[in-house]
Order: structure tokens, then C-alpha cells, then sequence
């Protein structure tokens, strides 16, 4: 299992790497291809479905945690009912998932208003139809998925996961480049979702040899479990809301082209995040068994968890540290010479809006199974349910007013409140984290950011950055200064013995 982890960290990294590269490839392709208004309107439609993720309840992470349970006790026909009882659960969602998009697809005017010409409202039409299909599909096909993460099968998940980041846009763009449109591009990311969701049920039936039981299900399960995921259930709405509504509300009052600014930004911090979460997930499982075998002793388990919740924030905070300060002096330049073009200005503010306020959430976000696996994960739900509230409301004024940086301001204000006060002094007192040590060792780390900071300021104020081969310099003698710094500074040990070991292992061989 270590290795799997192991395996699966590197080939999180791998595919996080392979994913930002394509976004930042791909996207002013495709944005110069569809054009500002078409581009708007494909992440207006794909925004919309995704909104309809909801409907999953939280009941894949319900999976995990039963799982461990039963895993823990051996009990493997209780396992074999679990599978059976969760592609029961997933087929009557998927079910209705492919209802409610059906109903959307013939009422677009919900969604945007008399704003479209009657030819962008049957490409939306079409799109619609199409990603329905595709979510109907992956519902109950998430099941498989869930199982191989459960056991810990990390290298056929990354690997699988992998083949979806590389074929779509591989197989879209030379569509594009033909002249084949939004639709075309959302027909080729259907197709190849369904390719690795069937290899997710393949390699579950006849490699893992999975059995599934739809009968005699354990008394009360469905009440426990549904107690268990509604507020993470709530979490998904709250995440739409936060992250979904925006180009909704945008698409509603302002048009697709403010849709297709706000994307652009959005999507440069899509890609910060991933830097993030792409080796978090591998340790959803160990923390589910690290709980449930120290439950007896919280002395044991607080040091457990604030070792594993630092060890990993650090190391967050090591590689966010420097793409967000990298993105505050220069992204500019990148999203409109380099990267989007002409009339995406606004989408530099976008970015640095949602990217500095959710360093916070980024840094901590083990915090999050952390909650689950404690079942504590209740009043996070609340205390962003409020805040979600407050940022749709924030987000319909400021939207109207200042577009798409106006509701990246809204969502900025709730992650501040939400998860740098309040879920901080929750998770030290109720989750058995020591938060004060955690800061600490982040404040710690973070004086190595002083003269690269620094080195920025004067970078940007000394030199005018015209030219790509400017940028490129800049960008790179702040790399270094930021590296060197953290070395000396930041970084402990143990981070630098990351780094020293795989290079020590290289020059033997």
C-alpha cells in the first residue's frame, strides 16, 4: 500500500503537471477558435450541468468511510452489500440527473434569460443534451471509481484519470482546427468520459473481482448513511454556488463574453488549486484508518493528525507560495500577451481575487476528510451554507455592476471569513487539531517569501515586460530567488530531504 500511495503521489504530481500544461496550451487556442462569445457560452452550458452534481448527495465519500469500517472488521459480505446498495443508490440519481437536464435543456430561458440569438440557443440546446447523457452515465459508474480509491488502488486511478486530462483536448483540437465548434468539443469530452468510466468498471469486475450484493442490506444503513452525507451533500451545493453560480449569474445579466473573461481567470486558478489537491486525495484513506484506530486516545490522535495536517500544509504552502506570488507580479502579462490575448484584462483581476483568499482552504483542505472521517463535518456545512448565501447575494450586485471581477469579489469575501477565521478556530477545538502549532510553522516558512517579495517589487517597477523572452527572464530570477530563499530559509528538514533523496538515488544510478 505504501507504494501505491507513493506511485499514486507522483503520478498525482504527473498528471497535475500534464493538466496545467494543457490548460495553458489548450485554452487560448480554443478561446481564439470558438471566439469570445461561443467560449462564454460553452462554460455557461458546462457551469449549468455541473450544477446538477449536486443531486450526488455526498454519498461517494459515505462509501469510503463505510468501507474502512467494514475493512477494519473484515466483514466482507457487508462490503459486497455496500457496493450493491451504492449502485442502486447511484442509478436512481443518475436517473433523475438525466430528468432534470432533459427539463433544462428545453428551458434555456431559465438559465439565460432572452439573452441569446435563436442560433446560440440551439447550440446550447444540443450541448445540454449531450453533457445530461454524460452525467446520467457517470453517476452510478462513480461507484467503481470509489472502490478502487478505497482500496488504495491509486496507480489504475491516476493512470485512468490521466487518459481523460490527455485524449479530450487531444482528439478536440484538430476538430477545431477543421472548424467544428463547441458542440464538437463537448461530443469528443462525452465520449471519452464514458471510455474511462467503462474501463473503471472493467477493471473492478474482472481484475478486482468485486462483488455486489442487492439484498439483505444491513438494518438502518441508508438512515445512518444518509445522516452521515447530508451535510457533505450540502458542502456540494455550497461548492456550486461558490464556484458555478458565478457564470451563471454572469451569463444571465451581463452576456457570454463577461462569461468568457471570468472562464479565462477561473481557469488560471483552477489550475493553481491542482497544485493543491492533486496529492491530498491520496490520503483520504490513510486518514480514515488513522481516525478510526486512535479514536480511544485523543492525545495519540491529535498528534497524529496535527503531524500529517502540517507535514502536508507545508508542503502546499512550499509550491503555492510561489505560482501565487508568481501569478500577483506577472500574471498579467501571461493572461493578455501570452496566454488569452487582447480583452481579458479583467480576467488578471479574476484570478488574483479567488487565488489569495483560497491559499488559506488550499493549505489545509486534509482538514476537510479530516471532518469527515471525525463525522464533525456538520458545522463546516452550516458556517458555508451562510457564507454561500451571503456571497450569491454579493455576487448578484457586484456582478451587475463591476462583471466578472464583482462576483470573483463576492466569493472572495466568504472564503476569507469561512475558512480563515471561522473553520480554523473549529478545527482546534472540535477536530482535534492543533491549529496555533500548524500557523506557527506556516509564519515560519513564510519568512522565506520576504526576499523573493521583495525581488518581485523591484523586478516589476524596474524593468517593463514587452517582450516574452522579458518575461521568461523575470519570471525565472524570481523562480530562483524564491527556491534559494525557501532553502535557506522555509524549509525544514524533512522538506529538503524530499528533494535531496530522489537526486541522491538519480547520481547513484
Amino acid at each position: 500500500m505504501k507504494s501505491q500511495i507513493k506511485i499514486g503521489s507522483i503520478l498525482s504530481y504527473l498528471q497535475m503537471a500534464i493538466n496545467v500544461i494543457i490548460q495553458l496550451v489548450y485554452t487560448p487556442i480554443m478561446i481564439r477558435l470558438l471566439g469570445q462569445n461561443e467560449y462564454g457560452l460553452y462554460n455557461t452550458v458546462a457551469s449549468t450541468i455541473s450544477m446538477l452534481s449536486i443531486l450526488s448527495l455526498g454519498f461517494n465519500s459515505g462509501y469510503i468511510r463505510y468501507y474502512a469500517i467494514y475493512k477494519k472488521n473484515n466483514d466482507k459480505e457487508s462490503i459486497c452489500k455496500l457496493n450493491g446498495l451504492f449502485l442502486i443508490i447511484f442509478l436512481i440519481i443518475g436517473f433523475i440527473g438525466f430528468l432534470c437536464g432533459l427539463f433544462l435543456s428545453f428551458h434555456l430561458d431559465l438559465v439565460f434569460d432572452q439573452g441569446l440569438t435563436a442560433e446560440e440557443y440551439a447550440k446550447a440546446r444540443i450541448m445540454m443534451l449531450l453533457l445530461t447523457v454524460n452525467l446520467a452515465f457517470s453517476f452510478p459508474m462513480s461507484v467503481f471509481q470509489n472502490i478502487i480509491s478505497a482500496h488504495e488502488n491509486f496507480i489504475v486511478l491516476k493512470l485512468l484519470g490521466m487518459i481523460r486530462t490527455v485524449f479530450g483536448p487531444l482528439i478536440t483540437l484538430p476538430l477545431l482546427l477543421l472548424g467544428y465548434r463547441s458542440i464538437a468539443m463537448v461530443a469528443v469530452t462525452v465520449s471519452v468520459t464514458l471510455f474511462v468510466d467503462v474501463m473503471y468498471f472493467i477493471y473492478v469486475i474482472f481484475k478486482m473481482k468485486e462483488k455486489f450484493l442487492f439484498h439483505d442490506f444491513e438494518r438502518g444503513i441508508f438512515r445512518s448513511l444518509f445522516a452521515y452525507t447530508v451535510f457533505i451533500a450540502l458542502n456540494t451545493v455550497i461548492d456550486q454556488i461558490n464556484w458555478n453560480i458565478d457564470k451563471l449569474l454572469l451569463g444571465r445579466f451581463r452576456g457570454t463574453g463577461e462569461v468568457a473573461v471570468y472562464s479565462v481567470g477561473f481557469t488560471l486558478y483552477q489550475c493553481y488549486m491542482l497544485f493543491s489537491t492533486s496529492v491530498s486525495g491520496v490520503f483520504t484513506p490513510k486518514i480514515h484508518k488513522l481516525v478510526n484506530s486512535t479514536k480511544d486516545d485523543p492525545n495519540r490522535q491529535r498528534i497524529a493528525l496535527t503531524s500529517l495536517f502540517t507535514k502536508v500544509g507545508r508542503i502546499q504552502f512550499l509550491i503555492l507560495g510561489l505560482v501565487a506570488s508568481g501569478i500577483v507580479f506577472f500574471g498579467k502579462y501571461f493572461i493578455v500577451d501570452i496566454w488569452a490575448g487582447v480583452g481579458y484584462d479583467n480576467a488578471y483581476y479574476v484570478a488574483v481575487i479567488l487565488i489569495i483568499p483560497s491559499s488559506i482552504a488550499l493549505i489545509q483542505n486534509l482538514g476537510i476528510e479530516i471532518q469527515r472521517a471525525e463525522n464533525k463535518h456538520q458545522f463546516r456545512s452550516i458556517v458555508y451554507l451562510v457564507m454561500a448565501v451571503i456571497n450569491l447575494g454579493l455576487s448578484i450586485v457586484l456582478c451587475q455592476k463591476y462583471g466578472a471581477a464583482g462576483s470573483a469579489f463576492g466569493t472572495a469575501i466568504s472564503l476569507i471569513v469561512a475558512n480563515g477565521i471561522i473553520i480554523n478556530i473549529y478545527y482546534n477545538h472540535k477536530c482535534n487539531i492543533d491549529i496555533p502549532f500548524f500557523w506557527k510553522n506556516i509564519l515560519r516558512q513564510a519568512l522565506g517569501m520576504i526576499a523573493p517579495i521583495i525581488v518581485g517589487i523591484i523586478l516589476i517597477n524596474s524593468i517593463t515586460i514587452d517582450s516574452v523572452i522579458k518575461f521568461l527572464v523575470c519570471t525565472g530570477v524570481y523562480t530562483f530567488v524564491y527556491s534559494l530563499s525557501m532553502w535557506l530559509i522555509g524549509m525544514n528538514e524533512y522538506e529538503k530531504e524530499l528533494i535531496i533523496k530522489p537526486i541522491k538515488k538519480i547520481t547513484r544510478r
